[in-house]
């Protein structure tokens, strides 16, 4: 473990590992608590909406920018990437140099790149603003969490950790159905209003609500270790991003995996050197809560990912829905996933984290079966929802105490550290869900089509083999085939359909039984003598 001193006080709030109220009266008490909490919510949620927004607007900025459909995936893409790559080193930044300067500073860096998004008058400027905001959503997202976690004391900390999974998990899609919206009635460029919003909210209550804390290290920043991760986390990321664009054997994209990976094996072998000055000390994945935390993690949120994928051109190409009215057909799965995350500390304390974690994996992966088993297009948006509900429902118990596995895994002053390492975990876990699932949809599809298309007009058959919505757009050069053609399109997707589901079955069923096994057993709090006193540190 670290071997780190302990908090250093930053302003007039005294913080060790228990920060102090900014009156100076102690910790804070429970209506100071729930201030912090709905501050970093707030700031959280201006970080996740964004991540997802610009999807229901690609037709919008392709016709803004006169933009190719690649600038156009780069714009939505260099985000994430950003964001991805510097959650780590800026975590553990925020944990030197204090987390409320860093939330503050996060918070001005975004607001400001959402403000030049909004206005951007070309792609090469909406690229920039994007990539800048990248760079702040990193200082923000590590930085929400590690305030809940060196704050709240443990009877607590799980509820709170449970909200602010909520609002990771169900915030993206809040965020689509509030942009789709935007983008139906009024412009894109609206899309901005609410992140700047938000940003605004959350300095003026981090002003007054967040104490800070940091880290006193008796070691230094470990630069070989963070230039490493951000190698390995953009090459590997860029892999999945380019490889179902590109293909999977092409050479860009086998750079990028050879970069990840090498860089990768140099991060692991650097981190093993370092020890108690690493960025990350790897050894710790020895421990249950650790590895169960974050392989949980990875794959919910890549199965959630590939289940996006699926669901948006089933409800638009097959059941000929407007993007509007498909994102609200995702909100039960989103309500249900915030309530259940928000519930599942209760389960916790009653059962313990692995039982939970167990429990909320077993439902996700029936979900998954019920949408394989039922999904028709004869039988439209009911065929899928039980399933839809079913994995809302287990992905919210099991995203929770994952969460806190991996927070509680670390010491408390490399809270930041853990946070980053949980967004981290949750980022990689959509690249790959999007990528892989997303290849199965269009592999299925690809294999089912090619015998329905008999008698069908050779181009627009040739058109059709592209994806379901390509099939709607030729059969209106289809003449008599058209409605074969769509007809053809839209049992080939649901085919692809269920082979990526299944798929999905098989990887819970995997991870189920992995859990069940070695999953986090009961936390069980340190002794007095072992936490870290409170009180001002000397300078």
């Amino acid at each position: 473990m670290s071997t780190n001193q302990p908090f250093q006080v930053t302003d007039p709030v005294e913080a060790t590992t228990d920060p102090r109220d900014a009156d100076g009266g102690g910790p804070p008490d429970a209506r100071r608590r729930r201030w912090i909490l709905i501050t970093v919510c707030v700031a959280l949620m201006a970080v996740i909406a964004s991540v997802s927004g610009l999807n229901v607007a690609q037709p919008d900025l392709a016709v803004a920018f006169d933009a190719s459909q690649s600038t156009i995936l780069w714009i939505i893409n260099i985000y994430t990437l950003a964001l991805a790559a510097l959650l780590l080193p800026l975590g553990a930044i925020g944990d030197r140099v204090g987390r409320r300067p860093v939330l503050l500073t996060g918070l001005t860096v975004f607001g400001l790149a959402a403000a030049a998004a909004g206005l951007a008058p070309s792609a090469e400027v909406m690229l920039a603003a994007r990539l800048l905001g990248g760079v702040g959503a990193a200082m923000i997202m590590p930085i929400t969490l590690a305030v809940i976690t060196s704050t709240f004391p443990e009877a607590e900390r799980g509820r709170a950790i449970g909200v602010w999974t909520a609002v990771a998990g169900g915030g993206g899609v809040l965020g689509m159905f509030l942009s789709a919206a935007l983008v139906d009635v009024a412009s894109w460029r609206l899309l901005f209003v609410l992140p700047v919003a938000l940003v605004a909210v959350a300095l003026a209550m981090t002003v007054r609500h967040v104490p800070d804390s940091r880290e006193t290290s008796g070691h230094p920043f470990d630069t070989v270790g963070a230039l490493t991760s951000v190698v390995a986390v953009v090459g590997l990321v860029l892999v999945l991003q380019e490889g179902p664009v590109r293909g999977w054997t092409d050479p860009v994209t086998l750079l990028c995996l050879a970069g990840g990976v090498l860089a990768g094996v140099g991060f692991v072998a650097r981190e093993l050197r370092g020890r108690d000055a690493a960025l990350l000390d790897v050894r710790l994945f020895r421990e249950r809560g650790l590895a169960g935390g974050s392989i949980t993690l990875l794959v919910v949120f890549g199965v959630q990912a590939g289940i996006f994928v699926v669901l948006f051109p089933f409800l638009q190409a097959v059941l000929g829905w407007s993007g509007l009215l498909s994102t609200l057909a995702l909100m039960p799965m989103a309500v249900l996933m915030m309530a259940a995350s928000a519930l599942a500390p209760l389960l916790v304390a009653r059962v313990g984290p692995r039982a939970t974690m167990a429990a909320g994996i077993l439902v996700a992966g029936a979900g998954l079966a019920l949408m394989a088993a039922l999904v028709s297009v004869g039988g439209g948006y009911p065929s899928v929802l039980p399933g839809m509900l079913a994995m809302g429902l287990g992905m919210g118990l099991s995203m929770t105490p994952s969460t806190e596995a991996i927070t509680g895994s670390l010491p408390r002053e490399r809270q930041g550290v853990a946070s980053a390492l949980n967004d981290v975990t949750r980022e990689f876990g959509t690249a790959l869900g999007v990528a892989l699932l997303g290849a199965l949809v269009s592999a299925g599809y690809r294999d089912a089509i090619g015998s329905r298309l008999d008698g069908v007009p050779r181009e627009a058959a040739v058109e059709a083999r592209g994806g379901v919505a390509n099939a709607v757009d030729a059969a209106d050069g289809a003449g008599a085939h058209a409605r074969t053609l769509v007809h053809a399109a839209q049992e080939s997707f649901v085919d692809g359909w269920q082979r990526a589901m299944w798929a999905g079955v098989a990887v819970m069923a995997v991870l189920f039984a992995y859990v069940a096994a070695r999953g986090p057993r009961r936390h069980v709090a340190p002794a007095a003598d072992e936490r870290v006193p409170a009180g001002p540190t000397p300078s």
